[in-house]
């Protein structure tokens, strides 16, 4: 399934309860930004397959990272880029956005997007194992 751009943001507005798409894209860029610093290859690629241009090309241009952040400091470095944001709201704008990418994406990409991340990230995607 290959997410179309409003589809996408109405998902993330409702899984985040935001009260407009931009508070919604504005979570989406920042989790999809540091979240392509962390994944590498094909699965990064075929994860930018499936969600709308605008958000597979920051998932491919990534923020960088000297290291995989643990499940914990990846919601505080979301927090520190979300305008306004705390470590809570950030944690629930993290999981609005990787839960909606995991509707996407089915549970065979999951499982080797989750292979490349720190333990705890099922989680944070909404799918816990």
């Amino acid at each position: 399934m290959t997410w179309r751009r409003d589809a996408f943001l109405d998902h993330v507005k409702e899984r985040g309860a935001y009260e407009t798409l931009e508070e919604a894209e504005r979570a989406a860029r920042v989790v999809l930004a540091l979240l392509g610093a962390h994944l590498a290859g094909t699965v990064r690629a075929q994860l930018a397959a499936r969600l709308p241009d605008e958000f597979a090309l920051i998932l491919l241009n990534p923020l960088q990272s000297a290291e995989p952040l643990p499940p914990e400091r990846f919601v505080r470095a979301a927090a520190a880029w979300i305008e306004g944001a705390t470590e809570k709201t950030a944690a629930w704008d993290v999981s609005a956005v990787l839960s909606t990418a995991a509707d996407a994406v089915g549970d065979a990409l999951l499982e080797q997007i989750l292979l490349q991340l720190p333990t705890g990230y099922d989680l944070l995607f909404g799918h816990p194992t």
